[in-house]
């Protein structure tokens, strides 16, 4: 496959205009995706191609909208969301988890629900507390729905791609601080399948299942541990909903340890879930604890220096993973 480099947000451009143009049923609907092409630039140009009917503006009304792409869903179009950040669907959670996730199985199959919801998770920028939502844990716990999470732009395009090609439910949320940037990304046409986990760096003496940007930051703190001897493999489960779990137990039989990153919160978090498959599923394999490192338990700062501390870095999972070590 031809090489080239391109961000994350020009990734997902490419896979919504075209499958937009192969497919007259997909529509987008949401604040600012007309004229404007989007919070993000996640609709750049396709206004001109597609005009108002297939980009539509909308009112701030989240339930709304959503219960529309629910109803439109059901017609028989494919509804693309554009929430901008995850924080502001929360008023839609009704719509989501009660509607979208049930339909399917309320109409014994009869009826398809292919709506995509997209939109930005994650702290950074000074963006405060409510707008640096990631909830993927929540999402991840209702049956129905599925949920993409991609940390690079060659992931982002393939994961997108797929969601515009099935018939359930997609929640594919955007870590906003790697909208920008860049990596390899084919201009042949693929698709990645849900619930397929990505080895994104191999290593032999402890597992690393990181999430989003966080996949990212402990890139880098296998680096610097690498200058130390330490063989770091680094897992992205790409989806928290299938999520990948023989390819982390596969993983936890080579290295014997796991290290679960994750900017969210712990409480009943993505990390909690994965640690009690792996110790249900993989405890023989396990030579020590299973660790888990999180954003704090807080209300997210707008300070920038405040943001920076409630998270973790690649300086904080370095040290995290030398204390695995010692165990």
């Amino acid at each position: 496959m031809a090489r080239r480099e391109i961000t994350f947000m020009k990734a997902t451009l490419e896979a919504l205009s075209e499958e937009m143009a192969k497919n007259p049923a997909i529509f987008v609907l949401g604040e600012g995706v007309g004229k404007r092409g989007g919070n993000f630039g996640t609709t750049t140009g396709l206004y001109d191609l597609y005009g108002p009917e297939r980009l539509c503006d909308t009112p701030i009304c989240e339930r709304g909208f959503i219960g529309l792409c629910a109803g439109a869903a059901m017609t028989g179009t494919r509804p693309v969301v554009d929430f901008m950040f995850s924080d502001f669907i929360l008023d839609a959670v009704g719509e989501i988890a009660n509607q979208i996730a049930k339909i399917q199985y309320m109409s014994n199959g009869r009826l398809k629900m292919p709506v995509l919801l997209r939109g930005s998770i994650g702290i950074g920028h000074s963006s405060a507390t409510h707008h640096s939502g990631s909830y993927y844990s929540m999402y991840a716990h209702f049956p129905g729905l599925r949920v993409a999470v991609p940390s690079t732009p060659y992931d982002a395009k393939g994961l997108l791609k797929r969601a515009l090609n099935c018939d359930d439910p997609v929640l594919f949320l955007e870590h906003k601080s790697l909208l920008a940037a860049k990596g390899p990304v084919p201009e042949e046409e693929y698709q990645i399948e849900f619930g397929k986990a990505s080895v994104k760096r191999e290593g032999g003496e402890v597992t690393v299942v990181a999430i989003a940007l966080m996949v990212q930051h402990a890139l880098k703190a296998a680096d610097r541990l690498a200058s130390e001897g330490v063989s770091v493999e680094i897992l992205d489960p790409r989806t928290v909903s299938p999520l990948d779990t023989e390819a982390i137990l596969k993983s936890v039989r080579k290295t014997g340890r796991l290290l679960i990153v994750d900017e969210s919160f712990a409480p009943c978090g993505i990390g909690a879930e994965i640690a009690a498959r792996i110790a249900a599923d993989g405890f023989d394999d396990l030579d020590a604890p299973i660790r888990r490192l999180n954003g704090l338990h807080a209300p997210t700062p707008y300070s920038p220096p405040l943001e920076a501390a409630v998270i973790p870095n690649p300086e904080t999972i370095a040290a995290e993973i030398r204390r695995l070590l010692e165990e």
